[in-house]
């Protein structure tokens, strides 16, 4: 809901628990006024009507209070906007109207030497809390025009209370060992993330959470913004002298430029969204979850199937795919997923799958699993076919030779005529072959984003994502019963942008359970497990399976998410597949809970090397971590339990569940035992442990 008032030139937005306030003072320039729990118009129109504080010398009385801090004038803060063209450098606006309809608010402004019009766009949804917003630039030509260069454009600043201290939450991590969250005290000066890869990046991800320390998992005011982009990213915190934080954050990691503008043309940044929540981190997980798999993850209401992951050992084994397809549907896998196209070529390869994709598929589909195939479109191989045809195609600079980044060079999806190319291979691909799932893999990072001959190849990067959402849009609407999933290495293509086209993503190649937990605690903070495709591999895989582990644990690790199974069935004893057709079948009773219902995070895991995650809740590193999930008025709820490591004399302790009737009786669905409620939330549930990497799930309902 938009509410305006102050004669047209103060703006409320307001969810269920939360307000945004801002204001055009007369001289147009756009303050923020409040971001807290709900106020009213006229608690705004106070805020309005208070002086600003005085001049401070060599400071300026802008920054930290305007709304989108833009380059030029008597500003000193990170500005979020910076323009450059023949006639000027900076940005000088004036206001030109406002316009709101339902939860949208749109601002207008205008920079007469550059002909650029600016409007920032504010988006609030029925029954969320989550604060969208985005900035769209237009050229507006006419005579004597010149083109602007778009050095810098976020997509939105955002500014925070005042309080005593600052907190920073983000992610951080390397290949298989993505996300690992991290909290530390915010320090004056600033603070920045990113990518510089020309995708999302396994090294950070785009979200940021800031507390005033005190904060836990359940208590405490949280403030937390994601970037929906999906190339080199930004985000910048920035604690300034007198103690302000501004938080700003878009497309593109340096300010050598994002876009150009010719006459005529236009520009939108990506979604920088935000939320505040008085209720801690897991407030805040629970609201990012609930507005992802309502308005931004398609099919977010379908149970996303079990999978089973042929790229391993089994794949290509002695047995033949066809063990394996057999095997995977004894165990109860719904989802059949193999790699069988070479990059870029998106042809069968002969090596993996010498009789193409059709008897495969179609035993497959006999056995009453849907046919997977990982493709990597935007990939090609130094000197084949394709490259030989079209080296201008690939990503390079003037002058330089192209990178063969892992044996591939990468495709210029800006370009329309590789877009032309790769939607017709991939149309016809997805027309004429039994293929009902796509794993789209980009498998290196953009090491030479260049483009020889073309007169601003700075805007390479943006237009290369542009260019994939545009095909993936196409192909969705083309396929619709073709569901895809994103992949980079792993986890080095996670975030809002992607998600807008993809069922779900790879979160990493790592399939060691115990460092999965520590990736899925930092994910969950801000995506739901309906998302996260999670393996129970091989326990000898020594790659990417660091120690062994019994099958137990590594398949209740992966159900806190999408559950997968990789490896080699076919060298899987009779007693292992036995107990994996049980585990899936656990599972499946449980999905519904774990993919559409409510986070609590009970305990914080292990990071992997037997030690608490840096800065998370919980005791962490005590050797036992635990999540609960929990539907509707909590008639019902599952808990999934870890012990990692045995302490000599240390009992597992009882888990205190959330948001369950007091007043009912809840009963185990193994056991038939009854719980009190109450009990189960003042007192606890004690769950059967018995040794290190042990695991446990229970599964209780109402009586």
């Amino acid at each position: 809901m938009v509410r305006t008032g102050g004669d047209g030139r103060l703006w409320v937005l307001s969810g269920p628990s939360s307000s945004y306030a801002l204001r055009l003072t007369d001289r147009d320039e756009l303050l923020h006024l409040y971001w807290g729990p709900p106020i009213t118009l006229d608690d705004a129109e106070r805020l309005a009507a208070e002086p600003l504080p005085g001049d401070w010398p060599f400071e300026s009385a802008l920054d930290g209070r305007e709304e989108y801090p833009v380059e030029g004038g008597p500003r000193f803060a990170r500005p979020a906007l910076a323009l450059r063209s023949a006639a000027a450098r900076g940005v000088e606006w004036a206001h030109e109207g406002a316009d709101a309809a339902g939860g949208l608010l749109r601002l207008h402004f205008r920079d007469r030497v550059h002909r650029v019009r600016l409007t920032l766009h504010y988006r609030m949804r029925t029954g969320s809390d989550v604060l969208e917003r985005w900035v769209r630039l237009r050229h507006l030509g006419g005579p004597g025009a010149v083109p602007v260069e778009v050095l810098r454009a976020d997509s939105a600043t955002w500014t925070l209370p005042t309080r005593d201290r600052w907190r920073l939450s983000h992610l951080h991590g390397r290949w298989a060992a993505e996300s690992r969250l991290v909290r530390t005290p915010l320090t004056p000066g600033e603070k920045r993330i990113g990518s510089r890869r020309g995708h999302t990046g396994h090294q950070s991800l785009p979200w940021i959470a800031l507390d005033d320390g005190a904060a836990g998992e359940e208590h405490g005011e949280v403030f937390s913004a994601a970037l929906a982009w999906s190339g080199s990213w930004r985000i910048c915190v920035d604690r300034l002298p007198d103690g302000t934080v501004q938080a700003t954050g878009g497309a593109g990691h340096d300010d050598a430029g994002v876009v150009r503008l010719d006459p005529g043309r236009s520009w939108t940044t990506p979604v920088f969204a935000a939320l505040r929540t008085g209720g801690g981190f897991g407030a805040a997980s629970r609201a990012w979850h609930a507005w992802q798999l309502t308005h931004v993850v398609p099919g977010a209401d379908r149970p996303s199937p079990v999978l089973y992951d042929a790229r391993g050992p089994g794949g290509s084994g002695a047995a033949g795919p066809g063990g394996l397809v057999r095997r995977a549907a004894d165990i109860g896998v719904e989802l059949f997923v193999v790699d069988g196209c070479l990059p870029g070529d998106l042809t069968p390869g002969r090596a993996r799958l010498p009789e193409g994709l059709e008897p495969l598929a179609g035993e497959v589909h006999d056995l009453g699993m849907r046919f997977g195939l990982r493709l990597e479109p935007e990939a090609v191989a130094p000197g084949g076919r394709l490259h030989r045809e079209h080296p201008d195609w690939v990503q390079q600079r003037a002058g330089r030779r192209p990178t063969a980044h892992r044996g591939r060079l990468l495709l210029d999806l800006g370009r329309p005529e590789v877009r032309r190319h790769l939607w017709e291979r991939l149309d016809a691909l997805l027309r004429d072959a039994p293929v009902d799932h796509v794993r789209w893999d980009l498998g290196r990072c953009s090491t030479d984003p260049g483009r020889p001959g073309d007169p601003w190849p700075e805007r390479l990067d943006a237009e290369h994502v542009e260019g994939l959402y545009e095909l993936l849009d196409r192909l969705r609407e083309a396929h619709p019963g073709v569901t895809f999933e994103s992949c980079s290495g792993g986890g080095g293509r996670t975030d809002l942008g992607i998600l807008a086209r993809a069922d779900r993503v790879q979160v990493s190649e790592s399939t060691d359970p115990l460092d999965r937990l520590a990736i899925q605690h930092g994910l969950s903070q801000l995506h739901p497990a309906r998302v996260m495709t999670s393996l129970a591999a091989d326990s000898t895989d020594t790659t990417l399976n660091r120690r062994p582990s019994n099958l137990r644990f590594r398949f209740v690790s992966a159900m806190a998410g999408v559950l997968g199974v990789g490896g080699d069935l076919t060298s899987w004893s009779g007693q292992e597949l036995a107990e994996a057709r049980d585990l899936v079948a656990l599972y499946k009773r449980i999905r519904h809970l774990v993919q559409h219902g409510e986070l609590h995070r009970l305990r914080a895991p292990a990071d992997g090397t037997g030690a608490g995650c840096a800065g998370a809740d919980g005791p962490g590193g005590d050797g036992f971590s635990a999540v609960q999930y929990r539907r509707g008025d909590g008639g019902e709820t599952a808990v999934l339990a870890w012990r990692h490591a045995q302490r000599f004399g240390t009992p597992v302790p009882p888990l205190r569940l959330r948001g369950l009737d007091r007043d009912a009786l809840y009963r185990d669905a193994a056991t038939g035992e009854l719980h009190s409620g109450a009990l189960l939330a003042h007192r606890g549930l004690r769950i059967p442990l018995h040794g290190p990497l042990d695991a446990a799930v229970v599964h209780l309902r109402k009586a």
